[in-house]
């Protein structure tokens, strides 16, 4: 059940939210503000602080969320980036988190357990970036250079016309993809790498390769025969997985080309990629996808379009505020413990400490890109 205070915000705002709407029929709504409606935000500041009471409720007994490296990652950049900014010295619940997270890190600079190191690396150094960049330098330096060292490139005998070259995987899968490169870009975006760094050219190369667009492809040694030609991304360079466009994947590839591109919007791809999005835009369900991965969809939606820095998307008869509707959407989901949690529970999303720490970093993404944080 939703909260009351939601419920009245959804009809103060004109979101037909109740009906869970279509994309058709957020198309027919008002036209969207500038910016975020004053309520709303409340609202959203209100949700915000419940996801991080929930949260706070489910550290363990040494300090971690969950007793993993990725959940306790994603559980201190949900409270990092919050409007209320939390720091180690707001209490044990930070501190402690941060410091079982730096204590993770291994000698070869992962911080990680056994599973997904790239993945989780990633995540980390964004943790510890975000709460102090300079007590936690050495890890997060660290945790650069392990990612850098599993970008497959000419160390690890790859050649530019190998389909994967530039790609980064988990660390221990030896096929790279877009979901896990995506993530390690933004960890090494967010912490300020080396811009001048050959690791995102490189990239830039893979990344292109996951696109369903073939305007250029007389230039691609590969010729990536399998590609259409809708500007969306799939993940990764065809012949191994389905190779139809979906939401997640495409929001991934409009982050990484920004970042690899230094925010370069009149890029050909990037337009493609963006001409994709607003032909699909959705926050009702993951395009192309359905229920699954639905959290992790509009976080790396919230994510992109912070990156791509444009509040209003076109498309259909109105122009959307899509801040606006993420936040409207996520309020309406919103458990009454301040818990989220996907019914579709592949890819972890029936565990709440997982979606919840989405949710909340979705929201910080949204508030953050319409300027109110």
């Amino acid at each position: 059940m939703r909260h009351r205070w939601a419920r009245a915000l959804t009809l103060s705002v004109g979101l037909s939210l109740i009906g869970l709407p279509s994309a058709s029929l957020l198309a027919e709504a008002p036209k969207a503000p500038a910016q975020l409606d004053p309520k709303l935000l409340e609202s959203a500041k209100k949700s915000v602080d419940q996801g991080l009471h929930f949260l706070r409720g489910q550290q363990a007994s040494d300090g971690s969320y969950g007793q993993h490296v990725g959940l306790t990652s994603m559980a201190l950049i949900a409270l990092a980036e919050s409007y209320r900014a939390y720091r180690e010295d707001d209490g044990p619940y930070v501190s402690r988190a941060a410091e079982w997270l730096a204590g993770q890190a291994r000698a070869d600079g992962a911080i990680s357990g056994e599973a997904t190191p790239t993945y989780n690396t990633a995540l980390a150094i964004m943790a510890l970036h975000a709460l102090d960049p300079v007590k936690y330098k050495a890890q997060i330096e660290g945790g650069q250079r392990f990612l850098v060292h599993f970008q497959t490139d000419e160390d690890h005998n790859y050649q530019q016309k190998d389909k994967h070259y530039g790609g980064i995987g988990y660390g221990g899968d030896e096929r790279p993809d877009l979901s896990n490169l995506q993530y390690a870009l933004e960890g090494l975006k967010r912490t300020d790498y080396d811009p001048k760094s050959d690791v995102w050219a490189k990239a830039e190369l893979f990344i292109k390769r996951c696109q369903n667009y073939t305007e250029d492809a007389a230039q691609d040694p590969l010729q990536r025969p399998w590609a259409g030609n809708d500007g969306g991304f799939t993940y990764d360079p065809g012949g191994n997985r389905e190779t139809k466009s979906y939401g997640a994947m495409t929001f991934a590839g409009l982050k990484s080309l920004m970042f690899t591109k230094e925010s370069n919007r009149s890029d050909p791809r990037v337009k493609a990629a963006w001409g994709w999005i607003q032909r699909n835009y959705d926050f009702n369900t993951h395009p192309g996808v359905g229920t699954t991965a639905y959290y992790y969809y509009l976080q790396t939606a919230a994510s992109a379009l912070e990156a791509y820095g444009e509040a209003i998307v076109p498309g259909g008869s109105t122009p959307r505020l899509w801040a606006s509707d993420l936040i409207a959407k996520l309020i309406y989901l919103q458990k009454e413990d301040g818990s989220w949690k996907n019914d579709d529970r592949k890819y972890w999303e029936g565990n709440p400490l997982l979606v919840t720490a989405r949710a909340v970093i979705s929201l910080n993404h949204a508030m953050r890109a319409s300027g109110s944080l």
